[in-house]
């Protein structure tokens, strides 16, 4: 059947998709209430934004990103953005599926400023560890410390808690085999993550009304005191020179929108914080925080409802 595009006069539908951390029944879920909430004309044309973080913590990366790799073919009229999140990034700098720095630079040189916690974080160091971003050395790692204070919980593997995705794909955590186990489709989709995102003429409900704004998303959000500019260039060229990229991976320092972009119409939507906050035209987007018993959670604008894997519809 097919089905026509909405009426031209309509705002455009953006889904904000939050943090998925490797739970397929969860986004299975959460893609099924959008369909079910979404009338079919919206729905089908609508501009989806994966927010970033795809895997880890939970038990499916794998099945997470065959999902998000046939979404194109299967929605062909939608358009699809997906970002890249601080565990994406890292997973993907382990598979050497990120761009080399742009100065000739080795990644070697991203590991000297964080070199105290090597040993803590017990860094990967087997094969092809030379060669690899600090990130991808992290991830990979066997944490010494069992448990996350912050967090409540036990480490899976690594501080990025990455052994499930190892598991997902059939081999043991910290495992080199896991370069060859991933098929080449999920490293292309790996490599071809963006690290922002930005779009003009987004609409979106507030106190006075349909307000049409320009949207930016990226995973954790922008630094404060730090020119607007600047980050969004080095975002868009993926300058892999910077051992910890602070917009993907930030906590206090990305929350709030800047102050320069405060002063024009401008949605920040991100994910990554482990919360729900919707605060004028800043959207943080990550109710999940890839805990087992938090649901998934999307935000559909204009309206701003915000739809879960765990809505009965």
């Amino acid at each position: 059947m097919s089905i026509a595009p909405p009426t031209t006069t309509k705002p455009k539908v953006v889904i904000c998709i939050g943090d998925i951390h490797g739970y397929i029944t969860k986004l299975q879920n959460l893609w099924s209430n959008l369909q079910t909430l979404i009338p079919p004309s919206d729905f089908h044309y609508a501009r989806i934004i994966f927010l970033g973080d795809y895997c880890d913590r939970g038990p499916h990366t794998r099945e997470v990103l065959d999902f998000l790799i046939a979404l194109p073919s299967k929605y062909p009229n939608q358009s699809h953005v997906f970002l890249a999140g601080n565990h994406d990034f890292a997973f993907a700098a382990f598979l050497g599926a990120i761009p080399p720095p742009p100065d000739g630079s080795a990644f070697s040189d991203t590991w000297e400023e964080f070199k105290p916690s090597e040993e803590r974080e017990g860094w990967y160091k087997d094969d092809g560890y030379e060669k690899m971003h600090l990130q991808g050395r992290r991830w990979a790692g066997k944490i010494t410390v069992k448990f996350n204070t912050a967090k409540g919980t036990e480490y899976k593997g690594s501080i990025y808690d990455a052994g499930t995705t190892f598991e997902s794909y059939g081999v043991p955590h910290g495992s080199s085999d896991l370069m060859k186990a991933v098929p080449d489709n999920h490293k292309k989709f790996l490599s071809n993550l963006v690290w922002i995102y930005e779009e003009e003429n987004v609409s979106i409900e507030t106190e006075n009304g349909l307000q049409s704004c320009k949207l930016i998303a990226v995973h954790g959000g922008l630094e404060k005191g730090k020119d607007v500019k600047e980050q969004i260039k080095y975002l868009k060229e993926k300058d892999t020179r910077i051992p910890k990229v602070e917009p993907l991976s930030g906590r206090k320092s990305v929350w709030d929108i800047p102050e320069e972009l405060s002063k024009s119409a401008t949605i920040v939507v991100s994910g990554h914080h482990g919360k729900l906050h919707v605060d004028g035209l800043r959207l943080i987007i990550d109710e999940g925080g890839g805990m087992e018993q938090n649901p998934v959670a999307a935000i559909v604008l204009p309206s701003k409802t915000i739809v879960r894997d765990t809505d009965k519809l």
